[in-house]
């Protein structure tokens, strides 16, 4: 598969994951703190991310499901890092400084969540799904 066709079915799958992360922080945020929202709602993107990567972009993996498991985890656990930082510095710094009040939750996030794109394409390229 080439990469630009590889990279664009990765930007849909990831697509598709970010909005269950987006959606499900909306709902987590009824029992849990934003920052917990943002990594229980991570989770959900993540499993979303895994199942569907897996079944439409790196078809060809070699590695066993375990393993692919196990790096797709470490590669999201860089990625659930840069997605925090940037929310919650959004969300209660630039934001609020900027006089920004209207959605600046759900302007964090969504900026939080398309932060770690391109390292998380490359780490799965080369280390999930290899």
């Amino acid at each position: 598969m080439s990469v630009s066709r590889q990279f664009l079915l990765f930007l849909l799958a990831g697509g598709i994951a970010a909005l269950a992360n987006f959606l499900s922080r909306i709902v987590y945020s009824h029992w849990l703190s934003f920052t917990w929202a943002i990594i229980a709602a991570y989770l959900t993107g993540m499993v979303t991310a895994f199942v569907l990567t897996r079944a439409f972009v790196f078809t060809g993996s070699a590695h066993p499901l375990h393993h692919s498991a196990f790096y797709f985890t470490l590669v999201n656990l860089f990625a659930v890092a840069q997605t925090w930082l940037v929310s919650t510095l959004l969300a209660y710094h630039l934001l609020p400084w900027l006089g920004v009040d209207a959605l600046r939750l759900e302007i964090a996030h969504a900026v939080g969540v398309a932060v770690p794109v391109v390292s998380s394409y490359f780490g799965h390229k080369y280390l999930s799904f290899r």
